[in-house]
């Protein structure tokens, strides 16, 4: 298959590339390297995608159509994975505007032109963040009308938009909502990641709230898998993506402090508004219609992570977290 895949310089996406690649697909990338974090982490997993020679890379942002027709123009794409977003719960609402004009209009873009060229099958990445206020283990028919932050009314948003393009024309819609992704070459504004970093520089990490509050925390390369596997599905479907098994943060900083050997110094604040206090998703349905179920426990992934920051640590140290 011919795909395209935005955002695939960043963590899911440069995974999800990987594994289409893997499988012998041709894989067109597009991002547009913004400067939310490092620019040198999102250039690092490009290097790795441009060993494939199916692989192509252009720097295009979703936002600008235009250059995304000329894309589809050029290639007779089979199926349109999106994973560019702007992400971070607390950036949104410091800046709102630019994750609807990226997680909203972006994904609006692409829906137009897949219309237009006849493209007829789109993975959306989307949030276990529309959750909040909904009783867990988190289940996709639950009503998600209550995002309580800018990001994951951005996402609910692009959700239904899909939703609109696949019955008035057809297409194909698998929206994947994802829960708390971490691995290798990871975002640094996000708590495995920062974690470690700080740890290693022995620096003190911070921590909104006491340190109970749980995640569902999801191995990289499963989250590819389910990806990857969604590819097979028609209609419109909503599928979460997660570990199944949420663990506290404070069981995180165990962990990272027997990988690395060094103690992590905590300072804690007050609990954020926009954050949730804990996820836990029911992936029934992801068994049931991919037949997939995460591998990698949350042990097994943070031992792998730290494990590549020690290999990587010669440029690593100098990112900007």
């Amino acid at each position: 298959m011919n795909i395209l895949v935005t955002g695939c310089a960043g963590l899911i996406g440069w995974k999800v590339s990987e594994k289409l690649l893997e499988h012998g697909h041709r894989v067109i990338g597009v991002d547009n390297l913004n400067s939310y974090y490092d620019p040198r982490l999102k250039e690092y997993r490009l290097e790795q995608l441009k060993k494939f020679e199916n692989f192509k890379f252009y720097k295009v942002n979703i936002e600008n159509r235009e250059a995304l027709r000329i894309l589809f123009q050029e290639f007779e794409f089979d199926a349109v994975i999106n994973e560019a977003a702007r992400a971070g719960v607390r950036y949104s609402i410091q800046n709102p505007h630019i994750y609807f004009t990226t997680n909203t209009l972006g994904n609006l873009n692409l829906l137009e032109l897949m219309k237009e060229f006849g493209v007829k099958k789109l993975i959306l990445a989307s949030t276990s963040s529309l959750y909040a206020g909904q009783p867990m283990p988190f289940k996709e028919e639950l009503p998600v009308n209550t995002p309580i932050s800018p990001y994951a009314a951005s996402k609910k948003a692009a959700e239904v938009t899909a939703y609109t393009y696949h019955y008035l024309y057809g297409i194909d819609v698998v929206i994947l909502r994802y829960f708390t992704v971490y691995g290798l070459a990871g975002r640094p504004d996000m708590a495995v990641f920062n974690f470690i970093y700080k740890t290693l520089k022995g620096i003190p990490i911070k921590v909104y709230g006491d340190g109970s509050q749980k995640r569902d925390f999801t191995y990289v390369d499963d989250v590819a898998e389910a990806t990857v596997k969604a590819l097979n599905l028609k209609g419109y479907e909503i599928i979460n993506v997660g570990n199944n098994k949420p663990r506290a943060l404070k069981e995180l900083i165990e962990l990272i402090e027997k990988y690395t050997g060094k103690e992590v110094k905590v300072e804690y604040g007050d609990f954020h508004k926009a954050d949730m206090r804990d996820t836990w998703a029911d992936i029934t349905k992801a068994k049931r219609l991919l037949g997939w179920e995460p591998k990698t426990s949350l042990e097994e992934g943070v031992k792998k992570t730290v494990e590549w920051f020690l290999e990587n640590w010669d440029w690593v140290k100098d990112l900007r977290v």
